[in-house]
């Protein structure tokens, strides 16, 4: 039952409303670069209600014990925080009855405003959990996105909004973040960032021109030049292509852990007190 006195929403009245708004939001990204209708849509994506910090969870760097960098990163972000909700499903791919990614590998949220959330979204969760749920993520070939935006509390009946953040495990076909920005407006474009400190690096002599990296990337940031892939100035940092890439020719260059957390923090910070 919906108690508006002590939880927001229950999960029953939140999938109502994400199927009611829905192809609103997907419209409003998809129109978000036409002249005309830019200047009233653009407002609705806009910074500090909207950010959203890539984080390729999966990715492995060679280093004396294998370490899954940018994972530990996100890893030591939960271990850093007290109060932590698991969502038992993700509502993209509920929504759009995704069958190439698990259901179940729901988000998780950050931060004393989950005192709020209806038990039927899922459960409270210790910081091991938490690191479990990740590592889990990370195993299915999803992607970590620290996000901020209004759409969430406003979704899930929670406040205050600067104590909560949430990090969503997403896919390429049916996340509401990855999907639909090929076209974006400027807002949207800077809504989402990828971590400073992490870089997509081509080797021209390895690339053979297949283009499939092209074809993959969410944001449209990966041209072809010279017969060899290149990344463009605003591209996400994300990692897919260096995981499509049949040749091996593309890497993320990432900088020591400390920094990567340290920057992860700040931009949290710039928006949010989840401590």
């Amino acid at each position: 039952m919906l108690n508006i006195l002590r939880h927001g929403p229950n999960k029953a009245m939140v999938r109502w409303m994400v199927w009611v708004t829905w192809p609103i939001i997907i419209a409003a990204k998809r129109l978000s670069a036409v002249p005309g209708l830019r200047a009233v849509i653009n407002p609705f994506f806009a910074y500090p209600w909207n950010e959203v910090t890539a984080v390729p969870i999966g990715y492995q760097i060679d280093a004396p014990e294998n370490v899954v960098l940018p994972r530990r990163v996100v890893e030591r972000l939960v271990e850093s925080v007290a109060d932590i909700f698991i969502l038992d499903e993700c509502i993209c791919r509920r929504q759009t009855g995704c069958s190439e990614y698990p259901k179940e590998i729901g988000c998780m949220a950050l931060g004393s405003a989950i005192s709020r959330l209806h038990p039927s979204q899922g459960r409270r969760a210790t910081q091991d959990e938490a690191i479990s749920h990740v590592r889990r993520a990370a195993s299915a070939g999803l992607i970590a996105n620290v996000a901020h935006t209004w759409i969430d509390p406003l979704a899930f009946g929670l406040a205050p909004f600067n104590r909560l953040m949430f990090i969503c495990f997403c896919d390429d076909c049916c996340c509401l973040y990855r999907t639909h920005m090929q076209r974006r407006g400027q807002n949207l474009n800077r809504a989402y960032q990828g971590l400073p400190g992490i870089s997509v690096v081509v080797d021209p002599e390895k690339c053979t021109g297949c283009g499939i990296c092209v074809e993959r990337c969410f944001a449209a940031e990966m041209t072809m030049e010279n017969g060899a892939a290149s990344p463009g100035p605003d591209c996400k940092g994300c990692g897919r292509c260096v995981e499509v890439c049949p040749a091996g020719a593309i890497r993320l260059e990432i900088d020591d852990e400390e920094t990567l957390f340290n920057r992860l923090v700040a931009r949290i910070e710039a928006v949010a007190d989840i401590w």
